[in-house]
């Protein structure tokens, strides 16, 4: 039985029954789970192979997070040494370190 036919089912029991609150529970539960069902469907994710594809993204994910993270370091470090260079060679200029060597 699929959960269409289950979904129709406790929604004729609720009609014939005057929808007590087990079997509203029950369409409730149903109407969720096939509402989930479609909209995994939807995505692409509702075959088994669902949770390695996930596994996959979170990886590449994190993998994206630390290369972003990395490169950020890397860039800050080299204009941290670039303007340490710069005050090097102001310093030099200012003491007359080019009139020293020639």
């Amino acid at each position: 039985m699929t959960r269409e036919d289950m979904l129709t089912r406790l929604i004729a029991q609720a009609e014939s029954d005057g929808g007590d609150l087990v079997t509203l529970r029950a369409v409730v539960e149903e109407a969720t789970e096939l509402g989930a069902s479609r909209v995994l469907g939807r995505l692409g994710l509702g075959d088994e192979d669902a949770q390695d594809d996930i596994d996959e993204l979170r990886e590449l994910l994190s993998a994206w997070r630390d290369a972003k993270a990395s490169a950020w370091k890397a860039a800050i470090e080299w204009l941290v040494r670039a303007v340490l260079a710069l005050l090097l060679i102001g310093i030099a200029v200012r003491l007359g370190v080019g009139d020293m060597l020639s």
